[in-house]
């Protein structure tokens, strides 16, 4: 299951994480763990409940249904990495450093995270309309910082890329994937895979690496 400790998720949410009761971080992480497992349809408010040690009357007490778990967990999911692309395009360097930076980032939190990414990327097609909307704009933002740091790497001469937009698909693609393959078992840690990552892209990119 994922290291990064499910509270780190919500600090970029109003209220933060020290406004929410312990038991709602309970009902959250047996949530993102039987989405990932079982897929949301199949999951049931008694499967959520029962992982979190509580009986599923005490879960419509905190959340109104499933649905409203999944929407917290994927705003909340997209929020942080936003977070961390932003960062990461802001930081020192030129195009290739900040990119090389934004891709070891994006694909260790994958890595590391791979239970919550799972649900906040593969489970899309289950959130209600309005989470939906909510979520797709905080994809368009991080798919508009990596075009916007391509598009200075093109002009500062250090991409060669022929379509901005479906360079930054492909380079947020490559990251997102890592959470349905990784696990355990893999021969690489979460940073060297993210190193390695870093370097293809660098290439796809037309960088000189």
């Amino acid at each position: 299951m994922t290291s990064t400790p499910i509270a780190d998720l919500w600090r970029t949410l109003p209220g933060g994480a020290d406004s929410r009761p312990e038991a709602a971080y309970r009902l959250l992480q047996a949530a993102v763990e039987s989405f990932a497992e079982r897929g949301f349809h199949a999951t049931t408010t008694r499967d959520i409940a029962t992982a979190a040690g509580m009986s599923p009357a005490a879960l419509y007490i905190h959340y109104q249904s499933k649905a409203a778990l999944l929407a917290e967990i994927s705003q909340a999911g997209h929020a942080a990495t936003l977070e961390l692309v932003r960062a990461a395009a802001a930081g020192e360097g030129g195009p290739v450093d900040r990119m090389r930076r934004l891709v070891e980032e994006f694909t260790t939190w994958h890595a590391r995270a791979r239970t919550v990414g799972r649900v906040v990327n593969y489970e899309l097609h289950a959130l209600p309309e309005d989470a939906y909307a909510v979520v797709a704009a905080l994809r368009l933002d991080i798919e508009r910082e990596v075009s916007a740091l391509i598009e200075a790497g093109v002009t500062a001469g250090a991409f060669q890329v022929s379509e901005v937009r479906t360079a930054a698909r492909a380079v947020t693609s490559l990251g997102i994937d890592v959470s349905r393959w990784f696990t355990d078992r893999s021969t690489e840690t979460p940073d060297e895979l993210g190193r390695r990552y870093g370097e293809l892209v660098l290439r796809m990119l037309g960088a000189r690496v």
